[in-house]
């Protein structure tokens, strides 16, 4: 037997103990599965998927890297989800958005998706029970707060159950053949994120939004003149070409996702919480109100400020801190902060992300 054929057969007697093995897994799941539906316990655990991707990045020897662990893992894991949840993902579509792109690295393949038009109707569909998660975008490293996101967290029932960086690449995308568009389609926050370079590139193109990146693709399909700044996927599955790619003006552009969903979940070990809240305006009431934080210890790792929806000049802040909010130090911490409040809300606790 030659070299290449023993290896060959070293393949394939480990691709039947592999399925084999992912049966067994998936089976154990569903058991799982059958027990929390029995208890009315959520489907979808985020403290328990972040055990899983810890212990398996633990066993790792290589050559597989420990982000080739978790991609395979999440397959896996998608595949479990989907035998045992009956609802879909909502994400602003169409399909290809950076959204959607966040959603999947999140849930993989196997489950259903649910494209919303509008920020709003991501929040709805999950209210109403349409689907069982929501992905939103809550901010960008170039062009901060999503402010549709922010706004809508005030005034929704549901809770941050995870979050998601998603590192963004924009590709300018034409029909083929074209190579001076006049006029060029995109989000608010992309055209932002690439306003330098096509301010070099096209100073005399016409800039317009539209609500998706994906949604934009459908401008240039239509129009010959037009291209849309997009993601790769879209390109792919538009049959439309690349003219540039990588154009966001800052390397190491990332979006930070939410996941939205009824209720969050227990401690992970490694998590954020995310508050909003409200403060008389006074002199020295924000430092009032953030120094239970500090007396307990809980590093903030943001703290943003928006204008009152009620109150002209006054604002609200949302802050992220490290720690659960289940955790007896962050619960009494919050407590004590929630005194100095005029209005206070927990929007979510939940594992911190992978970063890569």
């Amino acid at each position: 037997m030659s070299s290449m054929e023993e290896y060959r057969s070293r393949i394939d007697s480990a691709d039947r103990e592999i399925v084999r093995l992912l049966n067994e897994r998936i089976s154990a799941a569903m058991q799982i599965g059958r027990l929390k539906q029995e208890s009315d316990a959520p489907v979808y655990v985020p403290a328990r998927e972040k055990q899983v991707f810890e212990k398996v990045m633990g066993l790792n020897e290589g050559p597989l890297t420990d982000a080739h662990l978790r991609a395979i893992y999440r397959e896996v894991m998608s595949a479990a989800i989907s035998m045992e949840l009956e609802s879909s993902i909502a994400y602003l579509g169409p399909a290809a958005t950076f959204t959607h792109q966040a959603a999947l690295s999140k849930f993989g393949q196997s489950l259903r998706y649910l494209p919303c038009e509008t920020m709003e109707q991501i929040f709805d569909e999950v209210e109403k029970h349409n689907a069982q998660y929501g992905v939103v975008p809550i901010e960008n490293s170039i062009e901060g707060g999503v402010t549709p996101t922010q706004d809508r967290l005030t005034r929704t029932p549901l809770k941050i159950t995870a979050e998601i960086y998603l590192p963004i690449h924009h590709c300018l995308i034409v029909q083929p053949g074209v190579t001076q568009p006049r006029r060029i389609y995109s989000n608010p926050q992309a055209l932002g994120q690439c306003r330098g370079w096509l301010q070099r590139h096209f100073p005399e193109a016409e800039l317009l939004p539209t609500r998706s990146t994906a949604g934009a693709t459908d401008q240039v399909r239509s129009d010959p003149e037009a291209a849309a700044i997009a993601s790769r996927l879209a390109a792919e599955q538009g049959g439309l070409e690349i003219l540039s790619e990588n154009i966001q003006d800052i390397s190491g552009n990332t979006t930070r996702f939410l996941v939205l969903g009824n209720s969050y979940g227990p401690p992970s070990g490694q998590d954020k919480t995310s508050i909003f809240f409200g403060v008389r305006h006074r002199t020295g009431a924000l430092f009032s109100t953030l120094e239970p934080l500090h007396r307990a210890g809980i590093n903030l790792s943001k703290i943003e400020s928006r204008p009152s929806k009620q109150r002209a000049w006054e604002y609200t802040f949302f802050v992220d801190l490290e720690g659960h909010a289940d955790e007896p130090h962050v619960a009494e911490a919050l407590e004590a902060l929630k005194e100095h409040c005029i209005e206070f809300t927990v929007l979510g606790s939940y594992p911190a992300a992978f970063r890569s």
